[in-house]
């Protein structure tokens, strides 16, 4: 039998496509609910005839970081990406969706250079440079987003016409369709050209939007689960995860629970004396303000410490924890080139900002806050289409079920059934 070996694991030469679905904010409330609703016959079928359960993410619970750990199989101190902005030596804020700052081959480069066709189809066009990092597009390989299906090329994604094939008009970056947009480009390469693997990432303007059991949430988690079953019809092994849950983030009278961390470091130390990185950040601020429940400090003037700082917002209302950089690195396996002096993170109910002044919170008013990036948004669903074999089943029970195990349990512990 032909392996592939990437990260510590071997896998296996996939004996039917293998289509892992990254439901972004897909927090396991919503098919919670769904199914309750009666709604989501797919899903119901996939964990009753399958398997289901609840796995840890990679904190901090943000999209980058945990795509890149589903794709390459391991946690964030392997793969490098952390976040969506770090500091660099420099001092300098750098973006964090390049490819040379991904620390690991992905599965999609490893298995197409054994000679398997891979695919990968991304919402936002931020992740698609990673996702398909080393990918030789010449091969019948393909990487695309929906945010740029419309201007598709051989030469940068592996195919050319890509509305036309679909059916859908180029999506809006603010909908669902851009979602939906990812899986009907799915559905349709698995029928035309039945890859090995397929990892599809959606993106979560919805769930940012609307709660589990909103109408709209409703409608949209019934149009995901019609897409789950023509996959699986098309005879794949459906694997459905998340990167990060969500949760509502606004006080009772509706408005943004934000602790402005700069101004408290800026009124105790001073202007200057330190610098607080939003992870979160990217270029679609709309969602969330750049207001998640995980942030970074690092110290900018000598006589400021870690422990004043910790000493600082240890005590602050909303505050679930401070850590020192090696505390946060140890506990959440993370880079710690990369890291703060100190990373604080917030409650179940609150999100953490920088300077007051800094965050524009006009596009939030439609709607209550809803956001991610700490503890409580890191546990998510990990449902296969398939019942897992004997050894693997073992594993699922005896040991933390992490995430970024997805490929790894889809194609090497699904059985085979005809």
């Amino acid at each position: 039998m032909k392996f592939v070996d990437l990260n510590g694991v071997r896998y296996r030469w996939p004996q039917r496509p293998i289509v892992v679905v990254c439901i972004d904010g897909g927090d396991p409330a919503y098919l919670e609910q769904g199914l309750r609703d009666g709604i989501l016959p797919n899903i119901a079928r996939f964990m009753q005839k399958g398997f289901t359960a609840v796995a840890d993410g990679t904190v901090p619970s943000f999209t980058c970081p945990n795509n890149m750990s589903l794709i390459t199989g391991a946690p964030a101190s392997v793969h490098g990406i952390s976040g969506n902005f770090y500091l660099n030596e420099a001092g300098e804020a750098v973006v964090m969706t390049g490819p040379e700052l991904l620390r690991s081959r992905t599965l999609l480069d490893v298995f197409s250079e054994a000679g398997a066709r891979v695919v990968s189809i991304t919402a936002k066009d931020k992740l698609r440079q990673q996702l398909g990092k080393g990918l030789d597009l010449s091969r019948g390989n393909i990487s695309l987003s929906s945010e740029f299906a419309h201007r598709c090329t051989m030469q940068d994604n592996g195919i050319e016409n890509v509305l036309e094939l679909v059916g859908m008009p180029q999506p809006d970056m603010y909908s669902m369709d851009l979602s939906l947009f990812v899986l009907e480009a799915g559905i349709k390469l698995l029928a035309r050209d039945k890859p090995q693997l397929m990892f599809l990432s959606l993106t979560d303007y919805i769930q940012h939007k609307h709660a589990p059991g909103d109408p709209v949430a409703n409608a949209f988690y019934q149009r995901l689960d019609h897409a789950f079953g023509r996959l699986s019809d098309l005879g794949a092994t459906v694997a459905l995860t998340a990167d990060h849950g969500m949760n509502d983030k606004s006080k009772a009278d509706g408005t943004p629970n934000v602790i402005f961390l700069q101004d408290i470091l800026d009124q105790q130390f001073g202007t200057g004396s330190t610098i607080v990185i939003c992870p979160i950040t990217d270029a679609f601020v709309r969602h969330h303000g750049a207001l998640g429940g995980f942030v970074r400090v690092w110290c900018r003037d000598g006589r400021v410490t870690p422990a004043a700082i910790i000493e600082t917002v240890r005590n602050v209302p909303g505050i679930d924890l401070a850590l020192t950089r090696e505390e946060a690195c140890q506990r959440f396996d993370l880079p710690a080139d990369r890291e703060g002096d100190v990373v604080v993170i917030g409650d179940v109910g609150t999100v953490i900002g920088a300077r007051q002044a800094d965050h524009d919170l006009s596009n939030l008013q439609d709607a209550r806050l809803r956001s991610h990036g700490a503890v409580t948004e890191a546990r998510v669903p990990f449902i296969l289409s398939h019942p897992l074999n004997e050894h693997y089943l073992r594993r699922a029970t005896s040991q933390s079920l992490k995430s970024h195990h997805i490929f790894d349990f889809a194609i090497n512990g699904t059985e085979v059934t005809t």
